[in-house]
């Protein structure tokens, strides 16, 4: 399946003033670690991948903002907030400076599914996404990324394995996609450093 980078969700975007660093300070420390690793970066047709979120005020979270991935730093101004989505419809609702990650669906899913849930990490890494694809749980490989296909299928695997507790797993339809996620940045950081160290 070739990879885009782009939005497939229809995006009510509000564009405000960036959140205070305070707020995204943590989460920028860890997404710092990971482009430092080369688990978000820029591919060679020069599209920007991985993204990572935290859960912020009541049913929102922010996320890094759509082609960030590619750039060495982020700032304030890199990281918007999802107010709300539908699956049913494919839309998301955002406010901030910048356009939400085309992964949004996913984290919304994961933070919806999993109330302790406050940190969400989309990395990408070849050779280890071939090792989880089989030993970790793995979303169904004819399903596209950022997708309410994709919502679905998480929610799927929730159900049907243990992924509420191993808290990682594979994108089978995403090449190179992994996701990791956490009671906070540090855990879902670390579930991913112990998984590439591992590997």
């Amino acid at each position: 399946m070739k990879e885009t980078g782009s939005i497939k969700f229809n995006c009510n975007w509000k564009k405000t003033i960036p959140l205070p660093y305070h707020v995204i300070g943590e989460l920028n420390h860890w997404r710092d670690q990971l482009y430092a690793l080369g688990l978000l970066g820029e591919n060679f047709e020069g599209i920007g991948y991985g993204n990572i979120s935290m859960r912020y005020k009541e049913n929102t979270f922010f996320i890094t903002g759509s082609a960030t991935g590619k750039l060495p730093q982020l700032t304030e101004a890199h990281y918007t907030t999802v107010t709300a989505y539908d699956l049913n419809k494919n839309s998301l609702t955002t406010e901030g400076p910048i356009l939400a990650s085309s992964e949004s669906m996913t984290h919304a899913i994961i933070y919806e599914t999993l109330a302790e849930i406050n940190c969400v990490m989309h990395v990408h890494h070849y050779a280890l996404w071939k090792k989880l694809l089989q030993t970790y749980p793995s979303t169904n490989a004819g399903v596209e990324y950022g997708t309410p296909a994709m919502a679905r299928e998480i929610q799927k695997l929730f159900k049907e394995t243990g992924l509420a507790q191993i808290k990682l797993f594979a994108m089978a339809g995403h090449e190179e996609g992994i996701v990791s996620f956490g009671c906070n940045a540090a855990e879902a950081g670390q579930i991913l450093l112990n998984a590439f160290k591992a590997f």
